[in-house]
């Protein structure tokens, strides 16, 4: 239970503090611990909403219809509280709408009732999923945040729905340990009716059975989370680092922090891991390590389009960014993965002379909340022209580290050949992976897998099985990035020198035992012809 924060609403009530703002979607499981503070000190608690006028808290939807009309009004409804005498407290549900900078009689009604209430028993409480507060009252109102339920809520959860269904015989609940705690955690940041839906939902999808392979139906439930909101993408994937050829250093990284956000991480004095930027040459694997982590780390994928945050309206693009931040919040833990960072926030210094300042704006909102974050929202962030990043970003606690992923070695290729023929049905063995994987010098992962796909194409077009030679052909016409952008590339490895760790333990093939000796003292110039 959140325990702090009801005792945070019960000192304020206690210290007369006249309006607290609860901001939280559960408004029922809200009422109840206020029923609770209420009973504490001996205080009647009334509930007020749009539909129904102010009516006793708990009062069944059944009964409410017989109910007076007259304090239905918002004005109305604060001129009862004016009235009565008792000590009390009143709950405003959805209160928001009327707090809108035009109603002006109900602003100014609220900062009157505001100066009375402090030397009466009474406190009013607006609970709301929305923050709506006109200036006027900025000073008035106390805003607190609701907690969504954490690991003990999921667990008190998790034992009321077993003892509820304790004689049931067709009820199987396979969880202990380990896996108990990894299916509570993928629930977390699901509200209490949410998680117990979905645990409900498991249940009866799999003729009763509770299994920790059911991780993937509660990430569904957040899926909808995020669908709802139209400002984050959920990614859903199938990849693994199985999947992710080479890249050794980084693999090693990222399963040393498989289980950093387990509660017995906490218990052991391990923060929750902040993030990682991945640098590198297009196409080497960068965005298919952000979608492996998600299947290593089980945990659902957020992919964030910066650029959509740019909105038209002044204001809009900081209200987007917040508004993407605080839904990656409510589903945390998981994975914000923001793809080529450094496009979006190229140009930040030059901002203020092209839009307004905008750009800046939204960077410095960004930056703040991964210095501040405190939710377990782990972000990776890709980019390929570091010139373009701003050095704000680069500094230490943004990310945890910064990998450098370069093109890969003849093992890394051998290893990337065999993953696509067998992500195409084709036995690695019948092909010779190696002289293919000595034949593509210098090629990225996406341009050897644009090979293959290119030589199916050849393949299929003369009716024959794919071959060796088809693929090598197919390299053979082939121009890699690394020759078109040699310069740019050359720059890159020479940046990340000291400054990010490269994700794979494989010596570039520049340095590949070939010493460069002049053999002769002098070395003629190339003969003009």
């Amino acid at each position: 239970m959140p325990q702090e924060t009801i005792s945070e609403i019960e000192v304020l009530i206690r210290a007369r503090y006249p309006i607290i703002y609860v901001l939280s979607w559960e408004e029922a499981r809200v009422h109840n611990f206020i029923a609770k503070i209420a009973q504490k000190r001996n205080k009647k608690v009334f509930q007020w909403s749009y539909t129904t006028g102010i009516v006793p808290l708990g009062t069944m939807l059944q009964l409410r219809k017989n109910t007076s009309v007259s304090t239905q009004d918002p004005l109305a409804a604060l001129n009862e509280v004016m009235e009565q005498v008792e000590p009390a407290i009143y709950v405003f549900n959805d209160f928001h709408p009327f707090l809108a900078k035009n109603n002006f009689a109900i602003i100014r009604r609220l900062k009157e009732i505001a100066q009375h209430l402090k030397d009466s028993y009474k406190s009013i409480i607006v609970v709301s999923p929305i923050l709506s507060i006109p200036p006027e009252l900025e000073k008035e109102i106390t805003v607190v945040d609701f907690p969504l339920p954490n690991l003990q809520d999921m667990t008190f959860l998790l034992a009321k729905i077993i003892s509820d269904v304790a004689d049931n015989p067709n009820i199987h609940i396979e969880l202990q340990g380990e896996s108990k705690e990894h299916l509570l955690q993928a629930a977390l940041g699901l509200t209490w009716n949410e998680a117990e839906n979905v645990l409900a939902k498991i249940m009866v999808a799999n003729n009763g059975r509770l299994r920790e392979e059911d991780v993937n139906m509660v990430f569904s439930e957040k899926k909808q989370i995020i669908r709802k909101s139209g400002l984050l993408e959920y990614f859903e994937t199938q990849d693994d680092l199985g999947r992710v050829g080479g890249l050794e250093e980084l693999k090693e990284w990222l399963k040393k922090r498989r289980m950093a956000f387990s509660d017995k991480a906490r218990q052991f004095g391990l923060p929750s891991p902040r993030g990682l930027l991945l640098l590198g040459v297009q196409g080497c694997g960068k965005s298919l390590c952000a979608k492996a982590v998600s299947s290593l780390w089980r945990m659902p994928l957020l992919r964030l389009d910066v650029g959509k945050m740019f909105g038209a309206l002044v204001g809009s693009s900081e209200e987007s960014i917040r508004r993407a931040i605080v839904t990656a919040e409510s589903i945390a833990p998981c994975i914000l993965w923001i793809d080529e960072i450094d496009k979006a926030f190229a140009g930040i210094s030059g901002a203020a002379s092209t839009d307004s300042g905008t750009s800046a704006r939204v960077f410095g909102t960004f930056l703040t909340w991964m210095s501040e974050k405190q939710q377990p929202v782990f972000v990776i962030a890709t980019a390929n022209d570091v010139t373009h990043l701003p050095p704000e970003l680069l500094r230490k606690g943004r990310f945890d580290e910064i990998f450098y992923i370069d093109l890969p070695g003849v093992a890394e290729r051998t290893d990337i050949f065999k993953i696509h023929l067998l992500k195409r049905s084709r036995k690695p063995q019948q092909f010779d992976v190696q002289s293919l994987a000595r034949a593509c010098e210098g090629f990225s992962g996406a341009e050897i897998e644009e090979a293959i796909i290119s030589s199916l194409y050849d393949a299929f077009y003369r009716q024959a099985e794919l071959t060796t030679q088809d693929i090598r052909a197919s390299l053979a016409s082939t121009v890699p990035l690394s020759k078109t952008m040699a310069e740019h590339i050359g720059y890159l490895r020479n940046w990340v020198q000291g400054r990010a760790r490269n994700a794979s333990s494989v010596v570039p093939e520049e340095s590949e035992g070939k010493r460069k000796m002049e053999i002769s003292d002098f070395i003629d110039p190339p003969a003009k012809k």
